[in-house]
């Protein structure tokens, strides 16, 4: 029993001093978010009266009443749209798994650029999927390395003859066109996509594949992503509670409509003949005139849905993939992610409000409706927001950190529900640190959607500093949700 407490407090662990460190950097922060709510609580209680009277000032001037009116109107749709979310999350339960004579034969495609031994852990994961040999393929693509990737893919190919084909691109091309050539080179039932720096569990692939075995109308899957170093510092163990939330309540109520709005590059699943129908539309797509080399999911993503299938979440198919553990590698992915939410957001508003499938689509109405308020109006406010920082600072900042605290609670209640309860506390410092250090990403990326600057990996120094590319297999986190 006691183990079993200590379980559900601190994950299963086999000890160590990486456990013990965590174990101290994690008291730490406990240590640190109760005074800082403390320490908010009595400024709050400090500037009570100031607080009331801005607002009464406000109220004063057609300008301030617009704002609180709008930022009210925000709130309450927010909340209306959380507690319709949280319905559906109740209501979810995964795709039965399939047996092995149900399963569909699927290919495993895996595309690497600078990934170095990672690749070899990668493709050892997916090797040892409990799934039928015989409807079971790998396909690693290296895609114009500068490193010794393409070494560690020779190394698997003769680590498992006749189950891993590998490819080599003559010149770094992207992602988008090194999957294509996977995708063409395969015949099976299922794309199954896997990135480089990630590792699946043993029933990972069959539970992905499962749903298009009981649905014909599902077109795609999400699988669920986790964080491989979650102990490698402050901002993956902030990470791990962050994509807990944005899969475990975010796409899972997004699946319960039937219209996941991004199947992750760490671990998602497509049915081929749909695939093949769009596939060139899809490598040739351009914004602003430009090829578009990032967002190659939420692309994929978006075409299948336009021609009416379903887009599920597996929420028991693991994948735990690499997270940046610098402040610049953070921002790059999230500028990525912010400029393709931008264009696909625009992409699905062209069908989405016509008759695309005959299911119903009033959910994924919903959830773009609420995109498109979170990119023009919430970025709006932003501005404003910083103007009256400037105006009164240690008004308006307090009340932003208490923002941040109230923000905070659902992912670290969810996190503390689902996995590991001590861990749950990360969810404050993110919510302060993308409150001052992240929020600005999405603004930034609203004023140049048809940038692709700044977002290229550095992989020669990851592939000397980051110790995630040796993580061996039988190190891979357990999954930590209670059954």
């Amino acid at each position: 029993m006691k183990k079993h407490i200590l379980n559900l407090v601190w994950g299963n662990n086999n000890g160590g001093p990486a456990h013990e460190t965590r174990k101290k950097t994690v008291g730490l922060a406990w240590l640190v978010v109760v005074c800082y709510l403390i320490i908010l609580t009595f400024l709050t209680h400090l500037i009570r009266h100031e607080f009331v009277y801005a607002v009464e000032e406000f109220y004063d001037n057609s300008s301030g009443k617009i704002l609180i009116l709008t930022t009210q109107f925000l709130m309450a749709v927010s909340l209306a749209i959380f507690i319709w979310r949280l319905f559906l999350v109740l209501m979810y339960r995964p795709a039965k798994t399939c047996t092995d004579e149900q399963l569909p034969s699927c290919t495993v495609i895996v595309p690497a650029y600078n990934e170095g031994p990672q690749v070899l852990h990668t493709i050892r994961s997916i090797a040892n999927s409990d799934y039928p040999l015989d409807r079971f393929s790998i396909i690693g693509i290296d895609d114009g390395s500068l490193d010794d990737t393409w070494h560690w893919l020779e190394t698997a190919a003769a680590e498992f003859p006749g189950r891993v084909t590998i490819l080599r691109q003559p010149v770094n091309s992207g992602k988008r066109h090194a999957l294509y050539r996977g995708f063409r080179m395969s015949n099976c039932d299922i794309y199954v996509t896997v990135d480089s720096d990630s590792q699946v569990e043993p029933l990972t692939i069959r539970r992905l594949v499962s749903p298009f075995y009981w649905d014909q109308r599902v077109g795609a899957v999400a699988g669920n992503v986790r964080v491989l170093n979650r102990n490698d510092g402050i901002i993956p163990s902030m990470l791990e509670v962050l994509y807990a939330y944005s899969f475990d309540f975010i796409r899972t109520s997004q699946s319960m409509v039937n219209t996941v709005l991004c199947t992750p590059g760490a671990l998602s699943a497509y049915r081929r003949d749909i695939v093949a129908g769009v596939l060139d539309e899809w490598l040739n797509q351009k914004f602003f005139g430009r090829p578009a080399n990032i967002g190659e999911d939420r692309f994929m993503t978006n075409l299948i849905l336009r021609n009416g299938y379903h887009v599920l979440f597996q929420q028991n198919a693991m994948v735990y993939t690499a997270a940046p553990t610098q402040y610049p590698d953070l921002c790059r992915m999230f500028l990525r992610w912010a400029r393709s939410n931008i264009r696909e957001t625009i992409v699905m508003s062209r069908f989405a409000f016509r008759r695309f499938r005959r299911s119903p689509a009033t959910g994924a109405r919903i959830n773009l409706l609420q995109a498109w308020l979170n990119m023009i109006v919430g970025q709006f406010m932003k501005v404003v927001g910083l103007w009256y920082l400037i105006l009164t600072p240690e008004l308006v900042a307090i009340n932003m950190l208490v923002g941040a605290a109230i923000a905070a609670i659902a992912p670290g209640v969810l996190y503390a529900i689902r996995y590991r309860i001590i861990d749950a506390i990360w969810a404050w410092p993110y919510g302060v640190f993308w409150m001052f250090g992240l929020s600005w990403i999405a603004l930034f990326a609203l004023v140049t959607p048809h940038k692709t600057g700044w977002l290229t990996r550095r992989t020669t120094d990851i592939q000397k500093n980051n110790p995630l590319s040796f993580h061996p297999v039988a190190n891979l986190p357990q999954s930590f949700a209670r059954e």
